[in-house]
């Protein structure tokens, strides 16, 4: 007989990942590296830990190979229990029925059984995709402290971005009263986060109805949100005020590594109170050749540089020969950087060859973007890999 878990957090990371192409052709979007030496799941594997949330479940879908091998038994987060920690949640062939998750809520309405064996009170929602530190516990403390049957977290959003996401409308005492997935015409800039917590009784009955409407999308924000608003439902709005970014795309991706630069960066991974944790095999220390030259930027363990790496994150044992330059890009993991090579404005994925005097993207802003080589790939001697452009080109 299981005891009784007061919350239990679904962690959705089946996502395809699409809008970061060639980063996600073999890996779901959660696995994806950031940081130097971590990947997107690390964040909300920590918040819970941080958090006092001990009961995880990670819906997989979307090449779970990596992601499957890397969560493990959840021990870098200290969810290794045998009562509660991580448990991935593919789909399954039921007694009635066997498919995919066909949306967000779908996911976790096939996984009310994992839910129920813990007699849990609440229901934690996270999405797999986002970069944050957030302590749930004190949401859930607000949740109960206002009888809400929804609590959804919320940032404010410049106005000319709010039509991303969904938006809210909420009165002074943080009751949403409107809610509308991405409008054309946000009335608002309260945007969800895609974080919730559900009363269990209130989510299994939305999700149950839900299942049986033929015509629904089987989305939270599409479908659950609306109807619980719809029928009166206590649906209250946690502010967030922190760091928050979602990395569903290059740029956004590209974005968050360097805000993690400089001497006071705008999100810092070395917080010791609210420490982030990962699965990270230890490696020899960096190597810096006597005509290396490092400026405002992370180079990880074992990487060797010879050349020039100026803004840039480095993952571990990328190698930067003698002569090349590595500037505004974020390079993974095994990757080498040959004599006399450039790489600019870019995004390289792990175990990428760059031959001896290519050129790989262009200058920090330019208006074709950044360039994106997918893993494995090689440069040859002498190429020139243009601003914007893909190996693979997967768009």
């Amino acid at each position: 007989m299981f005891k009784k878990k007061e919350c239990v957090a679904m962690l959705l990371a089946g996502g395809q990942g699409s809008r970061l192409y060639a980063l996600t052709q073999k890996v779901a979007k959660p696995a994806v590296p950031f940081g130097g030496k971590y990947r997107i799941v690390d964040f909300p594997l920590s918040n819970c830990t941080n958090s006092g949330i001990d009961t995880v479940g990670v819906l997989t879908q979307y090449q779970p190979l990596v992601l499957n091998d890397y969560i493990g038994n959840g021990l870098p987060w200290d969810l290794d229990r045998t009562f509660g920690g991580v448990k991935i949640l593919p789909p399954y062939q039921g007694t009635h029925s066997a498919d995919w998750y066909k949306g967000t809520a779908n996911a976790i309405y096939q996984n009310m059984q994992f839910i129920e064996q813990y007699d849990a009170d609440y229901v934690l929602i996270l999405s797999g995709d986002h970069i944050y530190k957030m302590d749930y516990a004190k949401m859930l403390k607000y949740h109960k402290q206002k009888g809400a049957d929804c609590t959804i977290a919320v940032l404010d959003v410049p106005l000319e971005e709010a039509s991303r996401f969904g938006i809210m409308s909420i009165d002074d005492e943080g009751r949403i009263f409107k809610f509308e997935e991405k409008p054309k015409k946000p009335e608002s800039t309260k945007a969800s986060m895609g974080i919730y917590i559900f009363t269990k009784e209130k989510l299994a009955r939305y999700l149950n109805a839900d299942a049986a409407d033929p015509a629904s999308a089987n989305d939270f924000g599409k479908n659950i949100i609306p109807a619980m608003l719809a029928a009166g439902e206590n649906m209250f709005a946690y502010r967030f005020d922190g760091y928050w970014k979602d990395v569903g795309t290059i740029g956004s991706l590209w974005e968050a590594n360097m805000d993690l630069l400089g001497d006071e960066p705008e999100f810092s991974l070395s917080d010791e109170k609210w420490r982030i944790y990962t699965r990270h095999n230890a490696l020899a220390p960096q190597y810096i050749g006597d005509d290396a030259r490092i400026e405002n930027s992370i180079v990880s363990e074992g990487c060797e540089i010879h050349g020039r790496v100026e803004n840039s994150v480095l993952f571990a044992g990328v190698k930067v020969l003698p002569g090349a330059v590595v500037r505004d890009s974020v390079v993974m993991s095994g990757t080498v950087v040959g004599r006399g090579a450039t790489v600019s404005y870019s995004v390289i994925d792990t175990e990428v060859e760059i031959g001896a005097g290519a050129s790989v993207g262009g200058s920090r802003g330019c208006k074709d973007g950044i360039a994106v080589i997918g893993a494995g790939e090689k440069v040859e001697d002498g190429t020139t890999v243009a601003a914007g452009a893909m190996i693979p080109d997967v768009r």
